[in-house]
C-alpha cells in the first residue's frame, strides 16, 4: 500500500506564532505528534509519503503516487481538511481520516466524503482499519470505547520530519485528565483516568530526538502533564540522569493544571529535568465562574500566590484565559488584564468561551436551547458559538478592549521583564548553541523592540538587567520577547475579524428581511443582542 499522510494548514491563531515563525525563518511551531505516531503504527511493508502543509504542500506527483490518503485534523483546520478529502476523493483516490477533530465530529468527514474514519485512539483503530482494508471493505467507521496501553505506543516517526522547518518537536507522556471542567473535551477523548508511558520508553524517544542532531525545544503535549503526579515524578527522576549526562540538549516544555504550585517536590523535579515553561489554564480569576464549570482545582488556593510559586521556583508561565462563562459580571476583561499585569505572565491565551462538542458544556447549552450553529470556527477571532447569558456585544467588546491591551508592545516587555525578574534561576549548565533560527530572532528582536519602536529605551535596559543578573535566563527571555512580535501583529487581526462579525450582527438586527434562509446563526445573534 502505498499511503500519503496529510496534515492540513492551519490558520493564523493564538498558537502559530507566525510573525514570530517568519523572523526566524522556520515554518511552523511543531508537527502533528499524532500522524507521525499513526505511520509508526502502520504496517513495515507500506510505503508511506508524508507532508505538513504548514511546512511543504504535497505535489501533484503524490497524489498521483498513492492509492491511500490518510488526513489527521484539528478543529481549527477543518478548511482545508474538508478541502483535502474532496480532492482525494474526485482524484479516485481512498481517504481515511482521524484524529481529534473527526473523532469529536464525524459527520463532518463522511459529508466531506471520506471513506474511512479512523476515530478515537489510534492503537486501537488504526489495526481495525488496516485489517479491514485487507478484507477489500470499501468504507468503514472504526472506533473503540477501550483505551489502549501506551506504554505499547511505538517510537513516532521523527524521520518523515523535516526538522529544519520546527521550532520544536513533540512527545507525549500520558493521556486523560483527572478533572472535569465543563468546557473541556479531553475527558471526552481520552478519559479521566492518565495513562503513562514509561520512563524508559520516554528516554527512548527522546535519543531518537537525540541522535537526530535536534537542539530546541521539545513539546511534552500532554493536556496535563501532572495528571498522574506520581508517574511523573518517576519519569523525571529518570530523565534528570539522562539530560544531565547529554548537559541538557532540550528545551521542554509542557501543560500542567495550576495544583502543581501544591507540590513543591513535583516543581523542583521539572526545573531539575530541564522544564523551563508549563501552560496552565487559570480560566479567570472570577472563583464564581470556575465554580460553575467545574474547576475546582483552581479554587483551593489564591490564584495569584500558585502562579508565585511556580515562578519563583523556575518555571516561566503561559496560561489560558477565558472570557463568556455563564452569569460572568461586566468588567470581566478588566479583571483579567489586571491579573496578567498583577502575576507578569507574559503569554496569555484570551479567547471567548467556545462549546466544544460533546463536551458537558455542550450537552448543557444543546438542552437548553442555546447552541447556534454555522460558526465553527474556534480561534480569537471568532464569536461564541452560543448565546451567552450577557448581551453578546457586551461580552465581545470587553475582549477586544483586554486582548488588545494585554498585547501593546510595552506593557508586554514591562510584564516580561517582571515575569523573569522574579523567576528562580536553578537551570543547568546546558550544550544549547544558538542556531542560525535563534540568532536571526534575536537580529529581529532588536531590530523591532530596540531600535523602530518606542520600547527602544526600555529595551536595552532591561536586556542589560536579564544579562547581568540572570543570564542564565537570557535565551528564554528573548523567546518570551520574540513571541510578543506575534501578538503584536495578531491583535489587529482578532480585533477586525471581531467588529466585522459584530457589524453584521447590528446589520440584521436592523434589517432581519437580508437574512439569507440557510444562515441562521446571524438571526440567533442579532435576536439576543
Amino acid at each position: 500500500m502505498k499511503a500519503l499522510l496529510l496534515w492540513p494548514h492551519m490558520p493564523n491563531s493564538f498558537w502559530s506564532y507566525r510573525r514570530t515563525l517568519q523572523l526566524a525563518g522556520l515554518r511552523s511551531t511543531n508537527p502533528p505528534l499524532g500522524l507521525i505516531t499513526v505511520a509508526a503504527l502502520l504496517p513495515a511493508d507500506w510505503q508511506i509519503r508524508f507532508a505538513d502543509r504548514n511546512v511543504r504542500f504535497e505535489t501533484e506527483a503524490d497524489w498521483a503516487w498513492c492509492d491511500l490518503v490518510i488526513i489527521s485534523a484539528m478543529i481549527v483546520q477543518q478548511e482545508d481538511f474538508r478541502a483535502l478529502i474532496e480532492k482525494g476523493v474526485a482524484l479516485g483516490k481512498k481517504v481515511a481520516v482521524g484524529g481529534p477533530f473527526p473523532t469529536s465530529v464525524p459527520d463532518f468527514a463522511l459529508a466531506a466524503g471520506a471513506h474511512y474514519l479512523i476515530l478515537d485512539e489510534g492503537e486501537c483503530t488504526v489495526p481495525l482499519f488496516v485489517d479491514a482494508l485487507g478484507r477489500g471493505a470499501e468504507r468503514g467507521i472504526f472506533r473503540s470505547a477501550d483505551k489502549p496501553d501506551v506504554t505499547c505506543t511505538p517510537v513516532p516517526r521523527f524521520d518523515l520530519l523535516d526538522m529544519r522547518a520546527y521550532l520544536a518537536m513533540t512527545v507525549q507522556f500520558s493521556r486523560g485528565c483527572p478533572f472535569q471542567c465543563e468546557f473541556c473535551d479531553i475527558i471526552n477523548l481520552y478519559g479521566r483516568k492518565p495513562r503513562t508511558k514509561h520512563p524508559e520508553q520516554m528516554l527512548a524517544e527522546l535519543e531518537v530526538l537525540y541522535r537526530m542532531g535536534w537542539n530546541r525545544y521539545v513539546f511534552v503535549v500532554d493536556d496535563n502533564f501532572i495528571g498522574n503526579a506520581r508517574n511523573a515524578k518517576i519519569f523525571l527522576r529518570a530523565l534528570v540522569p539522562w539530560m544531565e549526562a547529554r548537559r541538557y540538549p532540550f528545551i521542554l516544555l509542557t501543560e500542567a493544571s495550576l495544583n502543581l504550585a501544591e507540590d513543591p517536590e513535583l516543581v523542583e523535579l521539572m526545573v531539575k529535568a530541564g522544564f523551563t515553561t508549563v501552560f496552565m489554564g487559570i480560566e479567570t480569576p472570577d472563583t464564581d465562574s470556575l465554580l460553575e464549570v467545574h474547576k475546582l482545582q483552581n479554587t483551593r488556593h489564591s490564584l495569584a500566590e500558585s502562579c508565585e510559586k511556580v515562578t519563583r521556583a523556575g518555571l516561566q508561565i503561559m496560561s489560558g484565559f477565558i472570557m463568556g462563562f455563564d452569569h460572568e459580571r461586566p468588567g470581566a476583561g478588566e479583571r483579567i488584564r489586571a491579573f496578567i499585569e498583577l502575576t507578569g505572565i507574559p503569554q496569555a491565551q484570551l479567547s471567548l468561551l467556545q462549546a466544544l462538542q460533546n463536551t458537558a458544556l455542550w450537552q448543557r447549552l444543546e438542552r437548553e436551547g442555546r447552541l447556534i450553529d454555522g460558526l465553527g470556527t474556534f480561534h480569537q477571532g471568532a464569536l461564541m458559538n452560543f448565546v451567552p447569558t450577557r448581551p453578546v456585544e457586551e461580552v465581545v467588546e470587553e475582549y477586544i478592549d483586554a486582548f488588545w491591551r494585554i498585547y501593546e508592545p510595552l506593557p508586554y516587555l514591562k510584564r516580561t521583564f517582571t515575569h523573569f525578574g522574579r523567576m528562580g534561576v536553578r537551570r543547568a549548565d546546558s550544550r544549547r548553541r544558538f542556531d542560525w533560527a535563534a540568532l536571526r530572532m534575536f537580529a529581529a528582536v532588536c531590530w523591532h523592540q530596540g531600535i523602530v519602536r518606542s520600547t527602544r529605551w526600555r529595551f536595552w535596559w532591561q536586556l542589560a538587567a536579564i544579562a547581568l543578573t540572570k543570564s542564565r535566563l537570557l535565551f528564554d527571555y528573548f523567546i518570551a520577547l520574540a513571541a510578543g512580535e506575534h501578538f503584536f501583529a495578531y491583535r489587529h487581526e482578532v480585533r477586525a475579524q471581531l467588529r466585522a462579525q459584530l457589524a453584521a450582527m447590528r446589520q440584521l438586527r436592523e434589517h432581519p428581511e437580508n437574512q439569507p434562509p440557510s444562515a441562521a446563526t446571524p438571526s440567533a445573534w442579532a435576536n439576543n443582542a
